[in-house]
């Protein structure tokens, strides 16, 4: 006999809390956090770090509004996981304050100078890259969740004991 399986997307507003099931092996070498419930439970433009690969981190960004200019010494990706989102670019007059020796993204005060180099639009599922040393934002007209794959910096907020379930 086959089974049936139905595939259900969540989004921020609409999620279904799941967990994990270990067999055979030691439920404390496991942890679970769902994305859309942390970015349910985040402050707009926060970037909550839920998952390591080596050295890269896998952040959730809740969307909301317009989000200030951010900047990294190198590439991350960013995927939108339920609704509409808006990636502006814009390409620094000065980029003497990246330091190619920090890792992680940082948040510029106020309005960059720079050309401005276009946008993206994000659609759930959609993955845009966010080139090293170019600024960038978000714009959201709705609460959205955003997968990131960056490296952690001074800016990822690790909540590990709040968003983990064992």
């Amino acid at each position: 006999m086959v089974a049936a399986y139905k595939t259900v997307f969540g989004s921020i507003d609409d999620y279904r809390k799941g967990g994990v099931e270990c067999l055979n092996d030691d439920p404390k070498r496991y942890v679970y956090s769902n994305m859309f419930e942390v970015a349910a439970n985040s402050r707009p433009h926060e970037r909550i770090a839920v998952a390591r690969n080596l050295d890269y981190t896998i952040e959730v960004c809740r969307a909301e509004g317009l989000s200030p200019w951010m900047v990294c010494a190198h590439d991350e990706f960013v995927v939108a996981m339920d609704y509409d989102v808006t990636v502006h670019y814009r390409k620094l007059d000065d980029e003497s304050g990246i330091d190619d020796s920090k890792d992680g993204f940082r948040t510029l005060a106020g309005e960059p100078a720079g050309r401005a180099m276009g946008r993206i639009f994000l659609k759930r599922g959609h993955q845009a890259l966010l080139p090293e040393k170019r600024a960038y934002r978000f714009e959201a007209s709705r609460p959205a969740t955003l997968m990131l794959q960056s490296v952690s910096g001074p800016e990822t907020q690790e909540k590990w004991a709040d968003i983990c379930q064992k």
